[in-house]
């Protein structure tokens, strides 16, 4: 009889293993993991932190990524430590890939760092879900990934340019969704930023 228990325990701790991951597998690429690139300095604090929040809630894993290693400090103090540095990434590892905002996009500029924007370009290749928000989508500009699309971000008149130029549609909406690309305008939006991440992931 205790065999017995014990098999058709082992066989349920089977099942439920084997259908965790299915949830947010699609197509047997990892669309469970959400990569998330941050300045290596300056970064917005909210728009880190609250969409990892949301999407963290939501069951998804995060990943970090910047341009290089070592701890990273927000604008309001905020701390962290990236994962990965932004040109080790794979992209097929990852369901999304999301640029947060903040001063440090200009300071550090990544607009012009050849690797983010090969990331930005690979990820739009590879057909999957593209979010920026604040003045990060001016790497999306930057990488020639919003022609024709309905975009927002923060109203500065660099960023409204850069995407006019590249070809943008630009709104001024607190929040965009055009195919697979998402973006907002700043920190006020990261929370139904992050739940239109996750919704476009299928959670």
């Amino acid at each position: 009889m205790r065999v017995l228990i014990l098999l058709l325990a082992m066989l349920l701790l089977g099942c439920t293993q084997e259908n965790v991951p299915q949830q947010n597998v699609s197509g047997g690429e990892n669309m469970g993991k959400v990569l998330l690139v941050v300045p290596p300095s300056e970064f917005r604090d909210e728009e880190l932190f609250s969409t990892m929040q949301v999407i963290h809630s939501a069951g998804f894993q995060t990943v970090i990524a910047s341009t290089r290693m070592g701890q990273a400090t927000g604008m309001l103090g905020g701390k962290v430590t990236p994962d990965i540095l932004v040109s080790e990434v794979n992209v097929k590892d990852y369901g999304a890939v999301v640029f947060i905002g903040g001063q440090g996009v200009e300071t550090n500029n990544l607009p012009e760092n050849p690797d983010v924007v090969k990331l930005a370009k690979d990820a739009n290749n590879s057909g999957k879900i593209i979010g920026a928000i604040c003045i990060a989508p001016r790497i999306l500009a930057r990488a020639g990934v919003v022609k024709g699309k309905r975009v927002t971000a923060f109203g500065d008149n660099t960023t409204i340019s850069d995407l006019k130029r590249a070809g943008a549609v630009y709104t001024g909406n607190p929040l965009e969704k055009d195919g697979m690309l998402i973006t907002a305008d700043g920190p006020s939006s990261a929370v139904k930023f992050g739940e239109e991440i996750v919704r476009a992931l299928g959670g």
